[in-house]
């Protein structure tokens, strides 16, 4: 599903646009390395932000107001209440009409700056939506809330040689990066493999703070504007804080020649040699999810994963699956990671809830 509030008409005079452009953004084209030719080249501009969560939120009110062309905003998922403690662009209206977050967002910043393009993309970004979506864009933003996402991101813009931002928060603390192809180590120079789904903490599982929310946001819209600028004070760096622990350290990482991605081009994700795959059991209201991440698998720790579940769900285990009930939909986990969600025929649907209660 896509929807697209296309920018208005031009004006009637290029000089009313100007003058009318040059007071919205005084305040940005005033500070030097930005100035009036930097605003025009910013709106001259296309993003994507991958993911309508806590960080897209506040990644696309940035990027609105900062004054980019063009914004794609792409989001599988619809808003709930415990949304509106960290996603800034959602209210309680838009959680009555149970309204998709990509839709909610774009409404929401059609009203901040209606002088710019703004697309909202309400599907499931995978290897056969994702190239055309990097191959628009002159840089993409990871949001999302999984894995799998990234690593599919990274394969992508690496192969299409368009620089990404990656970011993620949890509980107190939060990194980002900038990857820019050939230049800088790219997500696979740094994590290798990606974690066993089920073996790493998800927000729905340890929660978040808004406050690391904004922290990490204001250093990534703010690199973004940095790498559309083509500015010499880009950040090489891996930037981690936590803001309750009050730390944060910028550590330097090289790029690693055998990286299968920017190394030996070898795009995993992106050929679905690894991944997730989703099967609607036909009669049962129930979908299977089937991880094929990582090299030689590995069994989940079932007393790890019982324990974050605890605070979210009734959980019960064995030697042989957990099964976990959550807002009505009951979740029976294999050691392998298979899942099989019952309660949905949606694949969708079953896939937002792996990621946020399992991870991808």
């Amino acid at each position: 599903m896509r929807t697209i509030f296309a920018k208005q008409e031009i004006l009637a005079g290029r000089a009313k646009g100007n003058i009318v452009m040059l007071e919205r953004y005084s305040r940005q084209t005033l500070f030097g390395p930005i100035g009036k030719e930097g605003q025009e080249q910013l709106h001259a501009s296309t993003v994507a932000i991958i993911g309508c969560g806590a960080l897209g939120t506040v990644l696309a009110t940035n990027l609105c107001r900062s004054g980019i062309g063009h914004l794609t905003i792409a989001d599988r998922d619809y808003i709930e209440l415990n949304n509106l403690q960290r996603q800034i662009l959602f209210d309680e209206e838009d959680v009555a009409r149970r309204l998709p977050k990509a839709i909610a967002a774009v409404e929401k910043l059609h009203k901040v700056n209606s002088e710019i393009a703004i697309e909202a993309r309400v599907e499931d970004i995978q290897a056969e939506s994702i190239e055309e979506l990097v191959r628009q864009s002159d840089l993409v933003i990871d949001a999302t809330d999984n894995f799998e996402t990234r690593y599919l991101l990274n394969d992508a813009c690496i192969k299409h040689q368009r620089p990404w931002i990656y970011s993620g928060v949890i509980a107190s603390y939060g990194v980002t990066m900038n990857i820019l192809p050939g230049e800088t180590p790219c997500l696979r120079c740094v994590f290798p493999e990606m974690p066993l789904p089920g073996t790493t903490p998800t927000c729905d599982t340890a929660g978040v703070l808004n406050g690391i929310v904004g922290a990490i946001s204001g250093i990534a819209s703010t690199e973004a504007l940095k790498i559309l600028l083509q500015s010499e004070k880009i950040s090489r760096d891996l930037v981690w804080m936590d803001l309750w622990e009050n730390t944060a350290e910028r550590i330097a990482l090289p790029r690693q020649p055998d990286c299968p991605a920017c190394g030996e081009h070898h795009y995993e994700f992106l050929d679905a040699e690894v991944g997730s795959v989703t099967t609607t059991l036909c009669g049962r209201n129930a979908v299977q999810v089937r991880s094929t991440f990582g090299k030689g698998g590995g069994r989940l720790d079932f007393a790890a994963l019982a324990e974050r579940l605890a605070s979210v769900g009734e959980v019960q285990y064995n030697d042989f699956l957990l099964r976990c009930v959550i807002d009505g939909y009951e979740l029976t986990i294999f050691p392998d990671a298979r899942s099989i969600i019952k309660g949905t025929d949606d694949e969708q649907v079953a896939r937002s809830l792996y990621a946020r209660f399992i991870g991808m």
